[in-house]
């Protein structure tokens, strides 16, 4: 049986991969753009830097609250999580100051995708 809590945390987690895949996939389709120097800030991207930051602070609030549920639950790690904020925040500005923009610096473009891929591989191998 599944509890409410676990239901929404899972729920959310899905949400958080959905952002996921919006801010990458937007950022891989205007790859093609880089080379002629016309890339731009697409909606998807911004969609994406959002909600991975709203639940990725969700995920986190829902761990605390299953780990005062249950005195046996690990530990949250607080440096990951403080990483993994700074790095989706660092995204989220850099996509909000750019969204406007007709294009991008190349270096800017390439930062962005950088973040996001920084932040998985801090999520996975950490």
């Amino acid at each position: 049986m599944i509890t409410t809590a676990t239901f929404l945390k899972d729920a959310t987690l899905v949400l958080h991969f959905i952002g996921l895949a919006s801010l990458l996939g937007g950022f891989l389709v205007q790859m093609k753009s880089i080379k002629p120097g016309t890339a731009k800030i697409i909606p998807a991207m911004v969609h994406g830097a959002w909600t991975m930051l709203v639940t990725g602070l969700l995920l986190v609030g829902f761990r605390e609250w299953m780990s005062a549920l249950d005195p046996n639950a690990a530990e949250l790690d607080n440096l990951k999580v403080a990483v993994k904020s700074l790095v989706v925040a660092a995204i989220v500005v850099f996509v909000m100051i750019n969204r406007k923009k007709e294009k991008l610096k190349n270096s800017t473009f390439g930062l962005i995708g950088a973040l996001t891929v920084l932040n998985i591989i801090v999520a996975v191998f950490w």
